[in-house]
């Protein structure tokens, strides 16, 4: 089954790889899909590739990263054991804010994502990818902190590491606990969900 996953991933990113659905395919440097275990339990979403993840095609590859696989290591895994991905899968110009069209032109590569690897717990990072997947218009200051249930899966949001790394020790002391939520979540006993029948509507 693991291996009938990557191979579908696989056919996921050759299409993302020449993709032109937005305007972001004129300035990309390279496309990054994502990365890590197809099988995982745990899946990643963060909000769109950097400077750093532009260059070398891995999302969270620059100082971001560096902390995300702290914090990972903190609860007991490694990046390879988990699934990395982004909202958008080009960089924005400048690191800005992704905009709509941007966000609906590649949500379906994000939903084949979820749906392919169908993770048991997903781990949004900041406010694009939590809004996306619980449909909330509330910050996520305000979402952070607990587990919702989601699509027979469970749900934990929590600041991007990037907000992190210019918010100091308090922000840390806030993403860290929501790492917590997450590793509890994964130690709870889930429906299986079928991805099969909720890849068409999930998260529209």
């Amino acid at each position: 089954m693991s291996d009938e996953r990557a191979r579908e991933l696989a056919d996921v990113e050759a299409g993302a790889v020449v993709c032109t659905l937005c305007p972001l395919a004129e300035t990309r440097t390279r496309v990054v899909f994502g990365v890590g275990d197809p099988a995982a339990d745990l899946m990643l979403v963060g909000e769109a590739p950097g400077y750093h993840e532009d260059q070398q095609g891995e999302p969270f590859v620059g100082a971001a990263g560096k902390l995300l696989d702290r914090l990972l290591g903190e609860i007991g895994l490694r990046r390879a054991e988990v699934y990395i991905a982004n909202v958008l899968k080009c960089r924005p110009p400048n690191n800005r804010n992704p905009a709509p069209a941007e966000i609906e032109a590649c949500s379906g590569y994000l939903r084949r994502q979820l749906a392919l690897i169908d993770p048991r717990v997903v781990l949004t990072l900041g406010n694009f990818a939590t809004r996306l997947l619980l449909k909330r218009d509330v910050g996520i200051s305000r979402l952070r902190g607990q587990v919702y249930p989601w699509w027979n899966r469970h749900l934990v949001p929590t600041l991007h590491p990037a907000a992190v790394l210019r918010g100091g020790s308090g922000l840390m002391e806030q993403v860290r606990a929501d790492f917590a939520l997450a590793q509890q979540a994964l130690a709870e006993k889930a429906a299986v969900a079928d991805p099969a029948a909720e890849q068409l509507g999930l998260f529209e």
